[in-house]
């Protein structure tokens, strides 16, 4: 089966800012993946002027809380570092291993990485003028700020606009729709880098190579 990969632009986001980007293009990506009976609930950010759609479903709510609070805890133990989280689609059949038994393995048919660049918070910096008085900068900074916000809102747009883009683009890949009950039709998977980032990098590899041998699942 192949599996399609999309690799988002890099947005680079403030601390405060982590929740509302992630959650937005978490759900946004789910709503477009659901295939089931959704009843969509429409979403104003609070810092951005952006309305995304959401599925309206308590547990795709819960599980994406979940997994930023995770990646929220691994921000704060590794700042300044850039991140990923990848959002994966994936089928479950069984596999005959024998005669006598079978095993559930998990065919992946698509990866969605998420890029962010956690940025310290700028700091507020006083000068000294000619006369020797100290200046506060601050009104410079809340303008650089306004600047870079302005800047992050339009990047943020352009996330969601391509996460439209491929969906509309990349529909060979998508294996029929199962019989399965809730709004979302196939199961699907958010992994966050894990305290050891080595180990990440060998899980998002893993998964890069499980298009031709799905994880077994005992």
């Amino acid at each position: 089966m192949n599996c399609e990969v999309c690799h988002l632009k890099e947005l680079e986001v403030e601390h405060f800012e982590i929740r509302e980007v992630v959650r937005c293009i978490l759900h946004t990506i789910i709503f477009h993946r659901a295939l089931g009976l959704v009843r969509p609930k429409e979403i104003d950010l609070e810092l951005f002027e952006i309305t995304y759609v959401q599925c309206g479903d308590l547990e795709v709510e819960k599980k994406i809380e979940e997994k930023i609070e995770q990646f929220i805890g691994w921000v704060e133990k590794h700042p300044n570092k850039k991140s990923q989280i990848c959002l994966s689609f994936y089928e479950v059949k069984n596999k005959q291993v024998s005669w006598f038994s079978k095993q559930m393995e998990r065919i992946y048919w698509e990866h969605w990485h998420i890029n962010l660049n956690v940025a310290q918070q700028p700091k507020v910096h006083s000068v000294k003028s000619h006369n020797s008085k100290v200046v506060d900068t601050g009104e410079n900074t809340l303008e650089e700020r306004s600047i870079r916000r302005a800047s992050l809102e339009a990047s943020l747009r352009d996330v969601l606009f391509q996460i439209i883009r491929f969906v509309n683009d990349k529909k060979e890949h998508v294996p029929p729709i199962p019989s399965r009950e809730g709004v979302i039709s196939f199961p699907y998977e958010i992994t966050i880098p894990s305290s050891s980032d080595s180990a990440f990098g060998m899980d998002m590899i893993k998964r890069m190579l499980q298009t031709g041998h799905p994880t077994m699942l005992s």
